[in-house]
């Protein structure tokens, strides 16, 4: 019998496909973003697992044998729970687990308004070293649009106690969230954000709504619509020629992208600006992924 019981259905970013999902929250205890599809399900409602449910699972894994090197808190909200729950799950993680190598969770910025940096530097302690930020935009009036329930300033705040308790911080950057009327603010504010924040980590992905737009496009009063190819890449432009980044890994590879881009910034940008260049001025020259091949 396999020892972990999960609510379906589970999400994690990317990187973290080899990892432990440990599941210790679930849903989302804000779950008000309208772009957002993941937690609306009748079985998503926001709920902690109980630490004797935890201990259980990390017990039955340690005792079949399972090699666990990673970890990563889930649902979408685990960073809601108290320094002292955490730090009893961190705790149990590597009594089970004492060779495992990184912790990580999704970090809704709301989540450190009452931690401190004292507080996070504890939990990097045990063992949490990367936070995933979905800031989204750094754009207020689009963040209002959206009911993200953040500013600018919340979500540079979050990031700069992440930054100084000695965690990683990976930040998501929504292409095509704001539409045509609000496409070039969105990226220039929200290279203002990753230029104040200097995030370790930078991804983008496109939005997309596979159920739909109607919730998501209402509060702008029929300002919005979905950005075609060439607009997502002058937005893309826009954003990259804005950012001033030291030393960010930044990706744009998501299944959702059309183009894919890989560097480093700042050292990468002008690449990274050449290839997004060619695509916007001979089309074809570089592959694209096409709408069959999409992830959405």
């Amino acid at each position: 019998m396999y020892p972990l019981h999960y609510i379906e259905p589970v999400f994690r970013p990317p990187s973290e496909a080899r990892s432990l999902i440990l599941q210790v929250t679930n849903g989302c205890s804000w779950n008000k973003c309208t772009f957002c599809d993941m937690y609306t399900a009748e079985q998503k409602r926001f709920r902690p697992k109980p630490i004797a449910e935890l201990e259980k699972e990390l017990k039955a894994l340690a005792e079949a044998g399972y090699p666990v090197k990673r970890v990563f808190l889930a649902d979408g909200d685990a960073m809601t729970l108290s320094v002292r729950r955490l730090e009893e799950i961190l705790h149990l993680i590597n009594d089970y687990f004492p060779d495992v190598q990184r912790i990580s969770s999704y970090c809704l910025p709301r989540n450190l308004k009452n931690k401190s940096v004292a507080d996070l530097q504890v939990l990097q302690n045990l063992g949490l070293s990367l936070m995933y930020v979905g800031c989204e935009t750094g754009d207020d009036e689009l963040l209002e649009l959206i009911e993200k329930g953040e500013t600018f300033q919340s979500s540079l705040d979050a990031l700069s106690k992440i930054k100084q308790a000695g965690m990683k911080s990976s930040v998501m950057i929504l292409n095509g969230l704001g539409g045509p009327e609000l496409s070039e603010q969105h990226a220039r504010n929200s290279a203002r954000l990753m230029n104040a924040a200097q995030p370790d980590y930078l991804s983008t992905l496109v939005v997309e709504f596979p159920m739909g737009s109607e919730r998501f496009a209402a509060p702008f009063n029929g300002r919005w619509r979905k950005l075609e190819q060439m607009e997502l890449f002058r937005e893309m432009q826009v954003l990259l020629t804005e950012l001033e980044l030291n030393k960010t890994i930044f990706r744009s590879d998501h299944a959702s992208n059309y183009l894919v881009l890989k560097g480093v910034l700042g050292k990468d940008k002008q690449a990274l600006l050449d290839q997004v260049q060619t695509a916007i001025e001979r089309p074809g020259v570089i592959p694209l992924r096409q709408e069959w091949q999409r992830g959405l």
